[in-house]
């Protein structure tokens, strides 16, 4: 009894150690003119929250894609496997210009140091955000190049094809994401400047016809978990007036249009803390992507924070970041904020404690390709 109550609690303290993973998805192909990196390999790197500073505990070679959008990971429940989109491949013969690819990878989180592919499927062209219902037993793909969402079923960390939503031509989905209750996923059509709601039944998924109108390039959005209001960024601004970047916020409830906030130069990615209250909001603020620019030492990013409440979203706090600013994500207990720097090819860390955030330079974490998608279970 006592050898089977130690190997019990071994297996709970195993199984508390995996807990509070983020997951960051690196691009190694986009070469830059004026920044000599060569190429590198496209990973993914397993992020373990656990400890302070975060450190990364192991990384696969899979398929990525920093250009297109910062939810191109999805995390599953309980961190058993995260499912990575590649919106590109690189081009040997023409190394500065990769192509629209399709893949979508399966990758097992059982033992977060050695991360391991399961499989390997392909989407709509050029996937960007990709979502897990909170069953799991769905996942949806947004596929820019072929104006479609794909659908697939989820069972035991696999992903059978279950087919596409046709969203019109010129759509171009940058991302998708459920409802809390399953039952209905919004796709953020950037090129129709819209948000299109999807009905679901089982695994057949359709256009209900209820779309609405937010600002110019939409590209991302994120559902508060009480699931009434979707926050979703716009790279091009309002439809009305030619302006800097905004957030929208849409009332599920009636399908309406709450607010249209201008928030600066190219909203990146807006995301909601584990409990709801608070968004982080990347700004690239035109900052340069390569140290050679004139303006690389004068003028990088913006990491702010805003606090929600029924159709408002309130400037909290807000710090500076770097260049080229890609995903972020929040640590499980709210108090971290993961800032992705594709130029400098690091993560920042900032503390949160409601009313400020503090970067902690000794905290970044260093890798060898670009990152560009971070997400953790509690993210989508």
């Amino acid at each position: 009894m006592r050898r089977l109550a130690a190997l019990a609690g071994l297996l709970l303290c195993s199984t508390a150690a995996h807990a509070g993973l983020m997951i960051s998805a690196n691009d190694g192909k986009q070469i830059v003119k004026g920044d000599p990196t060569p190429r590198t390999p496209d990973s993914v790197s397993v992020l373990d929250m656990n400890h302070y500073p975060p450190r990364v505990i192991g990384t696969l070679q899979v398929p990525a894609a920093m250009i297109g959008s910062p939810n191109a990971v999805a995390v599953g429940a309980g961190e058993k496997f995260a499912i990575i989109t590649a919106a590109q491949n690189y081009v040997e013969t023409d190394p500065e210009n990769p192509v629209p690819g399709d893949t979508v990878s399966v990758v097992d989180l059982a033992d977060p140091a050695h991360p391991r592919l399961l499989q390997t499927v392909h989407a709509g062209l050029t996937p960007g955000g990709v979502s897990i219902n909170r069953a799991g037993n769905l996942v949806l793909v947004a596929g820019k190049t072929d104006d479609s969402v794909t659908v697939f079923t989820l069972l035991d960390k696999h992903l059978t094809p279950a087919g596409k939503v046709d969203l019109g031509k010129g759509a171009a989905p940058s991302d998708v994401v459920f409802a809390p209750d399953g039952r209905k996923a919004y796709a953020v059509a950037m090129g129709a400047t819209r948000i299109m709601e999807l009905e679901i039944d089982g695994s057949r998924v359709t256009r209900s016809g209820k779309d609405v109108a937010t600002g110019n390039s939409p590209y991302g959005a994120m559902i508060t978990p009480d699931g009434n209001w979707l926050i979703n960024t716009n790279v091009g601004g309002m439809l009305e007036k030619k302006t800097a970047g905004t957030l929208t916020m849409i009332d599920l409830k009636t399908g309406k249009l709450a607010l249209n906030l201008e928030v600066g130069k190219t909203p990146e990615h807006v995301a909601l803390s584990p409990d709801g209250r608070y968004a982080a909001l990347v700004l690239a603020n035109g900052a340069a992507t390569v140290r050679s620019d004139p303006k690389y030492d004068g003028l990088v990013g913006i990491v702010r924070i805003y606090a929600l409440g029924p159709g408002t979203l309130t400037p909290v706090t807000e710090a500076s970041s770097c260049h080229w600013a890609q995903g972020l994500a929040w640590s499980d207990d709210g108090k971290l904020v993961l800032q992705q720097c594709a130029t400098e090819r690091i993560i920042q860390v900032f503390r949160f404690d409601g009313h400020s955030l503090a970067r902690d330079d000794a905290a970044s974490l260093t890798f060898e390709s670009r990152p560009g998608s971070l997400s953790t279970q509690h993210s989508r």
